[in-house]
């Protein structure tokens, strides 16, 4: 009778074990957010500095994070990614910074080739300008957000990160964007900061080619579009707007 129990006992131990381990894998899955970056760090043919725009990056994170999201992290390269907009009298971004997993992710960015789309419920293309130069050309990343989108996740990005749907395709061959709502860094905004020369292309142009239906509002000001599961900010005072805007769908 006393072996019985026991095996009983033990059998009881690993059922629970096992469940417990299936029940964390899950919220795992269900509760991870891959955010693009920049591996770009030159402005064109200026030789400024430019890369992921920290405070596009830093917000969004925050709120997400907070929300019990997972956050990794990917660029076209792989490796350190290069950081613009460095501000630490934000204190969003000195949190951001002063984070060791975050600031470990981002500095350790994984390769398109290391990403399982099946673990991600969401997308995020941060901006900053590099983006304009490795974003729209790399297929890997498009892949992976068709994908996640496919499987109902959430795609979104601010800023210049837009640059990274303009050749995402579903499915039926499809641009993501056509049809949509969609919003980024305006070319208003460009001529403003005096890259409309300098950037290989215009994003608002360029996403309105692709069938957008592209929103905006006055420089500088935030805006933020949703249609079904795309998120689009227009500007780096956007970005948290987009993180809230996900976090929205998400628990949706």
């Amino acid at each position: 009778m006393a072996n019985t129990l026991v095996k009983l006992a033990l059998a009881a131990s690993v059922i629970s074990s096992n469940s417990d381990a299936m029940a964390q894998t899950g919220q795992k899955m269900e509760k991870k957010i891959l955010f693009v970056v920049t591996s770009h760090d030159t402005k064109g043919s200026t030789g400024e500095p430019t890369g992921y725009y920290l405070g596009e990056v830093s917000h969004p994170w925050e709120v997400l994070a907070e929300a019990g999201y997972e956050i990794d992290f990917v660029s076209p390269k792989g490796g350190k990614a290069p950081v613009d907009g460095f501000d630490l009298t934000d204190p969003v971004n000195k949190k951001f910074w002063e984070n060791e997993e975050a600031r470990r992710k981002v500095e350790h960015t994984l390769t398109p080739d290391a990403v399982k789309p099946q673990d991600y419920q969401a997308i995020f293309y941060a901006g900053g300008h590099g983006a304009m130069w490795d974003f729209a050309g790399d297929a890997k990343l498009a892949t992976i957000a068709a994908e996640i989108y496919a499987r109902n996740g959430v795609v979104a990005a601010v800023c210049h990160g837009p640059a990274g749907l303009v050749n995402i395709k579903l499915a039926d061959g499809s641009y993501l964007v056509n049809g949509k709502k969609v919003n980024a860094f305006t070319n208003e905004e460009e001529t403003a900061v005096g890259l409309e020369k300098v950037v290989p292309f215009a994003l608002e142009t360029r996403l309105i080619e692709r069938g957008a239906k592209f929103e905006k509002s006055g420089k500088w000001q935030t805006h933020v579009v949703t249609d079904q599961r795309l998120v689009t900010g227009q500007n780096p005072q956007s970005a948290k707007a987009v993180g809230l805007a996900m976090l929205k769908i998400l628990g949706e």
